[in-house]
């Protein structure tokens, strides 16, 4: 690699920055820049640990799972004291602050971004995640999402994407680049060559793009490309194949020979280094995935992910056995000095073109408590949930609900234990929105099952007797390590199943997977919010009762394609 390449985008370089990557890169040790590959991540603080990864290994960078700001805070004075070369402290920046700590703003996801319809507001999240990921450490955002959400099957794409549109994706994911690298904050756009064609799940299984070459270069190419030109200094490969491209640029493979893009020379070398003409840094995703584990040994995809163009390795399955099969690679050939030679460089003058050689890189507990969650942050999550809730169906007559004239609800509420990336979410939602509710004069009555069996079942007739309105409240948050998003209804015979839209009138509001009508056809009054923050619930309520107007734009097709849900 020609070093002087680091004078151009993304990375930038003055000459005195150079000069720091070339004396630091003279002065490395072969095992030295074998280290540096490994980006691992960390859960808490375990000072021995952390030490140790920074200090002896001389990791490249560690990605932190959110925690309280002071564990974050801990951990990052950790690692970059022991370092001698600074590290990349990355997160899952992708909806707010609140993707490294706790204590951090959250502002909606990419999809309650893109429901707003206004690029602007991608801006504002890119910012307010680069501004509170910095106060507390971070230098790189594992975002933006800028897959596309074609296939409403897939189980991990839904709202962490911004829609199903190529154009939308490309406004609000190049608004978000902007928006944090203009606050210092590397971004990452993800996960090449594009996830949501497939209704598979790269964490279980290599998942498949099946777009033709054309239809890849006008949807997906069209992203990367224009982000690329924006400046976008890392790029997340994906589990994720892409045959038609594959064949194209090498021929020679067989449908055996596909392999995802972690280990594609052809798709990393030939499409996104020399066809989109990308100059930044290359990062796996999660080495632990299944998607990249299936195709080939573990011992030879370590060595390979990095030979056949990816620069760093993300996370280890078992941290001395990856290191020792990198080095292995090494010396038996898997990995040339050449290819070493070449992601070290730019793993170098990613750090310099972020200045992490010009500063302690030490968070500021005093600065952190000045950043998150300041007010301007607040006000930017309330404009998002109040921009994004969206109406997709309304039986006329309905809305706007009041106490006076449907007192008596009676609510429906489906939940699940964890968020998008299926880590442990927050207890359910039913418990701060009945007060919300009742505040507003309602009777709220929570549905318990009771005589489920066929004849020992409530009547038709009372139930209508006894309530005016029926809500549900569905907050089925899509994850990783599931194969579908769909509602598992209480045996027998799906006893909450809504049934009663002819006689008693029927809301069914989805505050995560925006598909739900898939399952609900006939709903005739169908709400999505794409997610909750602090304000959802109050706006949401407040657009109930008619206090405020429903503005949400669906970034996808709520509609599944299906010509009954359109009933």
């Amino acid at each position: 690699m020609d070093i002087h390449l680091l004078r151009q985008k993304p990375f930038n370089l003055e000459e005195e920055d150079l000069q720091w990557v070339t004396s630091t890169f003279e002065g490395l040790t072969t095992d030295e820049k074998i280290g540096q590959l490994f980006f691992m991540v960390g859960y808490k603080q375990d000072e021995p640990f952390l030490t140790r990864l920074a200090g002896d290994l001389g990791i490249g960078g560690l990605m932190c799972r959110s925690m309280d700001k002071e564990s974050v805070m801990a951990t990052v004075s950790t690692l970059q004291s022991a370092a001698r070369i600074p590290l990349l402290i990355a997160a899952n920046l992708e909806a707010g602050g609140q993707g490294i700590t706790k204590d951090g703003t959250k502002i909606g996801s990419n999809m309650t971004i893109a429901a707003t319809d206004d690029p602007e507001m991608a801006y504002e999240l890119g910012k307010i995640c680069a501004l509170e990921g910095k106060s507390v450490g971070a230098n790189y955002a594992f975002a933006p999402v800028v897959d596309v959400d074609y296939n409403f099957r897939n189980p991990i794409t839904n709202t962490r994407t911004f829609g199903s549109d190529p154009e939308r994706v490309k406004a609000m994911g190049a608004a978000y680049v902007q928006g944090a690298q203009e606050q210092g904050m590397a971004t990452s756009i993800k996960h090449f060559p594009g996830d949501g064609v497939d209704e598979r799940d790269q964490h279980l299984v290599t998942s498949v793009n099946t777009l033709t070459t054309d239809e890849w270069d006008r949807s997906f190419g069209s992203i990367y490309r224009h982000l690329i030109d924006e400046g976008a200094k890392t790029v997340m490969i994906g589990h994720i194949a892409l045959p038609e491209y594959s064949k194209k640029l090498d021929p020679s493979l067989k449908d055996e020979d596909i392999l995802p893009a972690s280990l594609a020379k052809e798709l990393l070398l030939g499409l996104l280094r020399e066809q989109l003409g990308f100059n930044g840094l290359i990062l796996t995703d999660a080495t632990t995935m299944a998607g990249m584990n299936i195709p080939m040994p573990r011992h030879e995809l370590v060595p390979r992910s990095i030979e056949n163009g990816c620069d760093m390795f993300l996370f280890t399955k078992n941290l001395d056995e990856d290191v020792a099969f990198m080095k292995q690679g090494f010396e038996q050939g898997l990995l040339s000095a050449q290819r070493l030679d070449e992601a070290v460089l730019r793993i170098l003058g990613l750090k310099a073109s972020l200045a992490l050689h010009k500063s302690s890189n030490i968070p500021s507990p005093d600065t952190a408590e000045n950043i998150l969650r300041q007010e301007h942050h607040l006000n930017i999550a309330e404009q998002v949930a109040d921009r994004s809730i969206t109406l997709v169906k309304e039986e006329q007559g309905v809305l706007p609900i009041t106490s006076g004239r449907f007192k008596r609800v009676l609510l429906y509420d489906i939940e699940s234990e964890a968020n998008a990336l299926g880590y442990n979410k927050s207890s359910g939602l039913a418990a701060s929105f009945i007060p919300l509710l009742e505040a507003e004069g309602f009777e709220v009555t929570r549905f318990e099952p009771s005589g489920v069996y066929e004849g020992l079942q409530g009547s038709s007739r009372d139930m209508q007797d006894r309530y005016d309105l029926i809500l549900y409240l569905c907050n089925l948050a899509t994850k990783s390590n599931q194969t579908a998003v769909r509602i598992e209804w209480i045996n027998p015979m799906g006893v909450n199943v809504p049934i009663y839209m002819q006689s008693i009138p029927t809301i069914f509001i989805s505050t995560e997977n925006p598909y739900h009508l898939l399952d609900v056809p006939r709903v005739k009054t169908f709400i999505n919010t794409y997610g909750v923050n602090d304000y959802t619930l109050p706006l949401l309520v407040r657009k109930l009762t008619g206090q405020s107007a429903f503005k949400g734009k669906s970034p996808v097709d709520p509609f599944c394609g299906k010509w009954d849900t359109r009933l």
